[in-house]
């Protein structure tokens, strides 16, 4: 049986936004897909127009009364009095990244974010980690919330509460010029170099499909991890790499600033079950009620649907917020 390969691929640490920012302060973005599930995506049906500008004019909810009320009654105190803190990891455009200020928190996420503290009545403060950071510091106090592209899984839950706000959808990217033109299923994958993130929802998908191939005989994945995005997509570009599996999102993102990358296929993070992306928090700290409730006012509202728009996103949205929806199950040891 033939054994799987996995590559480090290590280059020192370069900006994870210099490719995909590039000084590049506003632009147009096109996105589209098939709205879950798997093979190409159809073609690009939505432009938005926006700016990597420090000066973003959120879009603001009204302090909504269900979710005042059920913050008080739950008995939940904020780490800092009046304010919601909330954590992500700005690193993935267009859902967190840091302005061309390099100082401000921009992004899907971050506008989101401001819209669940105005619902609460709280001020929103933003503090940025890295990824691999935020489980630590939600379990420890440090912040009071994350959203950060968060997929529920069945682990996850017994540590956070979480409220669901987007779909999880998950893009195979390839560069432009490669005679890749579908990943749709296991078989597609097989004997090529891709590119994943360790310890993923799509390393986790991308396993299963490659332990598929390998007991049919096909050649197994090459797998390429990389420390930063700008390396990720030399990689791709250069030819290094044959196709890129993460978040549908960042992936077209990338691909409408350049040109120079193409989607050839996309999968629901939850396969081959669904799972959303959810605001999370400590488990049984009584915040996620009253953050589903603000979420929920703001779907109402048309807020929602105006900041996924704002940042191209409309495809990957939800007609409701819920409650620690069912995730992804445990994997089988």
């Amino acid at each position: 049986m033939a054994l799987r390969k996995k590559t480090k691929a290590v280059i020192g640490a370069a900006a994870a936004l210099a490719v995909l920012a590039g000084g590049i302060s506003t632009f147009a973005l096109t996105t589209g897909g098939d709205g879950g599930g798997q093979g190409p995506a159809a073609e690009a049906s939505t432009t938005q127009k926006f700016t990597l500008s420090a000066d973003q004019d959120r879009v603001s909810l009204d302090a909504v009364p269900e979710a005042v009320a059920a913050l008080k009654a739950s008995g939940f105190s904020p780490i800092e009095k009046g304010k919601l803190t909330v954590v992500t990891s700005p690193f993935a455009a267009p859902l967190s990244l840091y302005a061309d200020d390099d100082t401000t928190l921009i992004g899907n996420e971050t506008d989101l974010a401001s819209l669940i503290a105005d619902g609460l009545g709280l001020e929103l403060n933003l503090q940025a980690a890295a990824w691999a950071d935020w489980p630590l510091g939600i379990q420890s106090g440090k912040y009071d919330l994350i959203l950060s592209n968060v997929t529920v899984t069945d682990e996850r839950k017994e540590i956070y509460d979480f409220a669901s706000y987007r779909q999880d959808l998950l893009g195979f990217y390839v560069s432009s010029d490669s005679a890749i033109d579908t990943i749709a299923e296991a078989k597609d994958v097989a004997g090529l170099r891709v590119i994943v993130g360790s310890g993923t929802n799509q390393e986790k998908i991308l396993q299963a499909w490659d332990a598929e191939n390998i007991a049919a005989g096909l050649e197994p994945v090459e797998y390429l991890y990389f420390d930063d995005t700008a390396s990720a997509s030399l990689a791709l570009k250069s030819g290094r790499a044959d196709a890129n599996f993460g978040p549908n999102a960042t992936s077209a993102y990338a691909a409408a600033l350049d040109g120079e990358t193409r989607v050839v296929g996309t999968v629901n993070g939850g396969w081959p079950k669904s799972a959303p992306i959810a605001a999370a928090t400590a488990k049984d700290n009584g915040l996620i009620d009253a953050v589903g409730i603000a979420l929920n006012a703001a779907i109402e509202g048309g807020e929602y649907a105006e900041v996924l728009g704002r940042w191209g996103l409309e495809s990957e949205s939800l007609e409701q917020s819920e409650i620690n929806p069912p995730g992804l199950p445990k994997t089988a040891e």
